[in-house]
């Protein structure tokens, strides 16, 4: 009988065995090769013993981070298998150009650290039971071009591209008007930022920093005015991108579409150290309906300040470029810098006053991926005081049909007797209104709010003081502002009085102010409380706010010789919720070509025209008369003819 029980013993050792193996939990990323950014991985798990709603995957990459490095996390309750022990769920992933891995970890409520937070002051995810990692999942062109965006420069018939790669090896832009026959070919230059240019944590950290690529700069030239160009970055030897189009810039037309707005950030399909910002998706999702349904009219992207929100992570700059090139690609995306690119604690330009206006915001980039990563026109630049590449695109201008745009820096010095102070100055004072009846002046951190903005209040006090007299005495049109997440929008006001009430009038005077904040970022200041309703939830609007609200969206610019129409767009369902529109004073002639309505010259010629008109009047009323006069005189007549003297 002892063999048999022996053999019995040995198959339910065995039995318990293979169960242990079969529960064990194990963890899986298919495909393990994707073809190009936002390609979708599914990841699989299963045999994960008394499941529990803080069990969660770790996103990595590079796949040999710390377990606390990790770029995002998803808890295993997103799937509903869950309570099985097994599940899936389905994540598109950036290129980072580096692999990925995935790791299963059990966290339970007693290590939750409050401590250890992200800046919603969450928990993070506590690393210390690993139980399953995954295998890698590569990019079969994890090197090739990526995260590609359009800008203008200072030449008229010229159209800036730049783009990524992941080892900078020569790569060029092919171009041509023909979809089949890319006929010019220009090479691209190449720049870079490493770890040791930022200048504090977590930029400068091995917990914030990625290795950001090799940043390509080509510029098409020679452009034909208000035609659809094909173009495709790369090379035969790191891969060509997919095909892509643009209209180019044509300043002659009597029409200019922008599509503006501040504050939107990066949406990622993860939790990571700081908030997504979920609505961005919105944003360009409605602002991409827009483009398509302009043809083939050019337009371009304002996004002014507080751009990706990477603060310091280095990857959610990859996310947001990826987020934006359905329409950067298509249309020049212009850019100024706020407080979330720049801000850090030793920033050059930081006079007493502004002790409590800026801070570590920038999460220790000081300004260096927003400078390499862009490329505006014009060449302002400040040092930054680190060794680091110089601070870019501070301020700067461009023409886009009948408006002349303005885009100035809120993060560096704008007194008087700046070089930023003298550039406004000057600018302003070269703008040509026949040729652009209208100037928009943009910047971050705006000069007009009812937010209860109370940090920024030494801010505003010196832009009213050094900024507004210029753009009063100029007569700009529009002043737009980001920073403040709400959309407001003012009367035409300066010294806060309003200039006009009406919701349709001519430019001058002073310029309408709009705050236009609302793009993604979805912390929301309140209204600026008043001294006989302190108590009030909703605060209400002062005289000179004309319209307020919290909802997402962007504005559309739309502006002809005779009238710029700004429109706010709500994301909640792509319609216009509120508008205002702007007279210039300028109409067309009937040929079509551009004359100034109101100029002195009209007045000249309508004066003439009268003139000749009332010769022409009387001439025929004494020959009626004398004709008249005659025919009482005699029956007949004969008309004589009479010789010049």
């Amino acid at each position: 009988m002892a063999p048999p029980l022996l053999l019995l013993l040995l198959l339910f050792l065995l039995s318990s065995f293979r169960s242990s193996l079969s529960s064990h939990p194990s963890l899986s990323a298919t495909p393990n090769h994707l073809t190009k950014s936002n390609n979708t991985v599914r990841i699989q798990w299963s045999g994960v013993p008394s499941p529990s709603p803080l069990d969660w995957i770790g996103i990595y990459s590079p796949p040999d981070s710390r377990d606390d490095h990790f770029v995002g996390y998803l808890f295993l309750n997103s799937s509903p298998s869950w309570p099985s022990g097994a599940g899936a769920l389905h994540l598109p992933l950036a290129n980072l150009r580096s692999n990925y891995s995935f790791r299963l970890f059990r966290w339970t409520a007693d290590e939750v650290n409050y401590r250890h937070h992200d800046h919603d002051q969450n928990p993070l995810p506590g690393t210390r039971h690993r139980l399953a990692v995954s295998e890698e999942v590569g990019f079969e062109r994890a090197a090739g071009p990526d995260q590609i965006h359009l800008s203008f420069t200072d030449g008229e018939d010229e159209m800036r591209v730049m783009f990524v790669t992941g080892d900078g090896t020569q790569s060029f832009v092919r171009y041509g008007i023909e979809e089949g026959s890319l006929d010019q070919l220009v090479e691209t230059a190449v720049r870079r930022y490493e770890r040791k240019d930022m200048c504090d944590s977590p930029a400068n950290s091995s917990l914030g920093w990625r290795d950001p690529g090799f940043i390509h700069d080509g510029v098409m030239k020679s452009l034909k005015r208000g035609k659809r160009y094909y173009y495709k970055v790369g090379s035969d030897a790191g891969g060509w991108s997919e095909m892509h189009s643009f209209i180019s810039r044509d300043n002659g037309s009597n029409e200019t579409v922008a599509f503006l707005f501040g504050d939107m950030g990066t949406y990622t399909p993860y939790a990571t150290f700081y908030r997504i910002q979920e609505e961005s998706k919105s944003t360009v999702k409605w602002i991409l309906r827009d483009i398509e349904a302009l043809g083939n009219k050019p337009a371009f992207v304002s996004h002014i300040g507080d751009i990706s929100y990477a603060r310091g992570f280095s990857w959610i700059w990859d996310e947001f470029f990826n987020q934006i090139e359905p329409i950067a690609s298509r249309v020049p995306y212009h850019v100024c810098i706020g407080n979330h690119e720049y801000d850090w604690p030793l920033q050059p330009w930081r006079p007493g006053w502004s002790y409590g206006v800026y801070g570590k915001d920038g999460g220790g980039e000081c300004g260096v991926p927003y400078s390499l990563r862009f490329k505006m026109p014009g060449n302002s630049s400040l040092p930054t005081g680190t060794g680091a590449p110089d601070t870019q695109n501070l301020y700067y201008s461009l023409d886009a049909g009948v408006v002349h745009f303005l885009y100035i820096s809120t993060e560096t010095n704008f007194l008087k007797g700046s070089d930023q102070y003298n550039f406004i100055k000057a600018d302003l004072e070269s703008v040509d209104r026949n040729k652009t009846p209208f100037i928009v002046v943009q910047g971050h951190r705006p000069m007009y709010t009812t937010s209860n903005e109370v940090r920024d209040a030494p801010m505003r006090e010196r832009m009213l003081e050094h900024l507004e007299p210029l753009l009063v005495h100029y007569n700009v049109t529009l002043a737009l502002w980001g920073h403040v997440h709400r959309y407001e929008r003012f009367c035409p006001v300066k010294n806060f009085n309003c200039v006009d009430m009406a919701s349709q009038f001519k430019a001058g005077g002073a310029p309408v102010h709009v705050v236009i904040g609302m793009a993604g970022q979805d912390w929301q200041p309140i209204w600026e409380p008043r001294p006989t309703h302190l108590e009030v939830p909703i605060f209400p609007q002062p005289e000179r706010s004309m319209y307020r609200g919290g909802e997402f969206g962007y504005t559309r610019l739309v502006a002809t010789r005779e009238k710029l129409t700004l429109t706010y767009i709500g994301n909640h369902d792509g319609q216009m919720h509120d508008m205002v529109e702007i007279l210039s004073g300028h109409t067309l002639k009937n040929d079509g070509g551009e004359v100034g309505g109101e100029s002195t010259l009209s007045w000249y010629v309508k004066g003439a025209i009268m003139l000749m008109l009332g010769v022409f009047v009387g001439y025929a009323l004494g020959f009626v008369t004398r004709c008249r006069r005659n025919n009482v005189q005699r029956a007949s007549w004969t008309p004589v003819k009479m010789e010049e003297s």
